[in-house]
């Protein structure tokens, strides 16, 4: 830590190592993956021992907040050669939380603090790209608007679902500069409305409301209900990451994603990409978008995709672990933004566990321990007893199968499993704000989204099976409804998920369940059973 109490990654001037109880995991294995030698945009960390004085509204830790972040983005400015907001050469940051323990989706994160009116003019200025200038302000508007200041997105989801419509456009990605300029004047309108205060026109302002809006996500209702259910009751807060902003959002040859080491679903050793062009990180863990695979990146990006493939081999190796890696790449270059231990279902926990001692890559004694925390009866394989007609089909987020009645909110779903019925939560996407859903259902069914969303990868972790991406699936959540496959399905009604195949059917299936024999022979050769819940990262 530097002696204005920062820690520094990817800079000069670093003088102490980030630790996940002071920085957070997510800092801590940033600044691994710079010594790794890995592309690593330059950032800098406040403690996790600042939370919960910020969120008790301190003044002391107000003041220490500004203090803190003025001396890290000195340090930024020197290492990018770009001012926090400077209209020739401005700097934007990202503003991410991240506990001693990873927590998927459940705290906030602020995209593009720095961009104004004066800002967004030499954004054009220096990249000659007024697209991606104008798609980076409207973005921030809507993400501070929502994370600081509690305004609902719905509002900002009918202007741009109008913007598209009107412009004859397909999606988002197909409005160009003057659409997205004239979005952006509409969203700021929409904060203007929903907030007493307009957002802040100086980024410095930004950026300190946007660091204490972070530390307060810790105190949600999402990250309590996950800290419950995940037993995590005993951490003392986030610590916040302020990072340089890199774009996936410049054009073709740009875009975000998400990789696994390997299969999080079935543990199969393959790299498990989702990746989408001309976006930026949240368009591809929110889930709220259908995203490509590894093919699309191979094909579109293939330099990017060789160096992800050999980075993301040397991160398991470095950790002796599946790595859970989120990247962008800005015009064709690949930046690294975030590795953790991969979220993953009980029974690819086991056929990992058993491939990396095969490789050499873990001792029996190591795996063997790892071993002890896996649910076996949550390892099950399961199917169903006979054949059914799909109604639809789905991609397939996580394995098994499972029948229920439907339910289209979280408050039903759990209302339905406390009187002991199965369910099956049916959303559009798979939002984390639904934490408390997904723990009540036995499985999972979207009409958007991609696999590895925040939902996604909460879902796995707790063994639900997750279908997403249903085009046959249209959602009235006001009526408790859907159409699915041409039939109308109201709450209650039995539907039955089979996320082997991704398809869905009518009716309650009966399920047939079977321990994976040659794994659990494997494992009792290292002789320590296997008893509890994963506790995989």
């Amino acid at each position: 830590m530097t002696s204005d109490n920062v820690f520094l990654i990817g800079m000069p001037g670093e003088t102490a190592t980030p630790t996940p109880d002071l920085a957070g995991s997510k800092a801590a294995l940033l600044w691994r993956m710079s010594q790794l030698g890995l592309n690593v945009p330059p950032a800098f960390v406040l403690p996790t021992t600042l939370c919960a004085r910020v969120n008790r509204n301190e003044a002391s830790a107000l003041e220490e907040v500004e203090h803190r972040l003025r001396a890290g983005i000195a340090k930024l400015e020197q290492a990018t050669g770009r001012r926090l907001g400077d209209s020739r050469a401005p700097l934007l940051v990202s503003v991410r939380s991240g506990a001693k323990k990873s927590m998927p989706g459940m705290l906030s994160t602020i995209l593009n603090v720095g961009m104004n009116n004066s800002t967004v003019r030499g954004m054009i200025g220096l990249t000659g790209n007024p697209r991606l200038a104008w798609d980076c302000y409207r973005r921030f508007v809507q993400m501070f608007a929502e994370v600081a200041s509690g305004v609902s997105p719905a509002a900002f989801s009918v202007a741009l679902t109008e913007m598209i419509r009107d412009e004859g456009a397909n999606e988002e990605t197909g409005l160009d500069s003057e659409a997205l300029e004239r979005l952006t004047q509409a969203y700021r309108a929409i904060a203007g409305r929903e907030v007493p205060s307009p957002i802040p026109e100086q980024p410095m302002d930004q950026l300190v409301a946007a660091t204490c809006a972070v530390y307060r996500s810790w105190d949600g209702p999402r990250a309590r209900e996950y800290r419950r259910l995940n037993k995590l009751e005993a951490l003392i807060g986030t610590a916040v990451t302020v990072q340089a902003m890199v774009f996936g959002n410049t054009g073709a040859r740009s875009g975000a994603g998400v990789a696994f080491t390997r299969s999080p679903a079935t543990g199969a050793k393959e790299l498990y990409v989702d990746f989408l062009s001309d976006a930026q990180g949240e368009d591809v863990v929110s889930g709220r978008r259908v995203t490509n695979g590894r093919s699309y990146l191979a094909s579109r990006l293939p330099a990017a995709a060789r160096e992800l493939s050999d980075g993301a081999a040397s991160l398991e190796r470095a950790f002796r672990d599946v790595q859970d890696i989120e990247f962008t790449i800005e015009d064709g270059k690949l930046f690294f933004l975030q590795t953790r231990s991969g979220k993953r279902t009980p029974r690819a926990a086991l056929r990992i566990l058993v491939d990396l001692v095969q490789e050499g890559v873990l001792d029996r004694a190591t795996a063997a321990r790892r071993a002890s925390q896996i649910d076996i009866e949550a390892a099950r394989l399961t199917r169903f007893a006979g054949e059914a007609p799909a109604l639809a089909t789905a991609i397939s987020a996580a394995p098994g199968v499972a029948s229920g009645r439907a339910a289209f909110d979280s408050a039903r779903a759990k209302t339905l499993a406390a009187d002991g019925q199965p369910v099956i939560l049916i959303r559009h996407d798979t939002s984390t704000d639904d934490i408390a859903g997904f723990a009540a259902a036995a499985g999972i069914l979207t009409a958007v989204g991609g696999r590895t969303a925040h939902a996604a990868v909460v879902a796995r972790q707790l063994g639900k099976v997750c279908l997403v991406s249903c085009h046959d699936l249209a959602i009235d959540a006001a009526a408790h409804r859907a159409q699915l496959g041409g039939q109308t399905i109201k709450e209650g009604d039995w539907l039955s998920l089979d996320g082997d195949r991704g398809e869905v059917s009518l009716g309650r299936r009966e399920i047939v369940a079977e321990l994976p024999e040659a794994e659990l022979a494997e494992i009792a050769s290292w002789w320590l059973p296997a008893k509890r819940s994963p506790d995989i990262g």
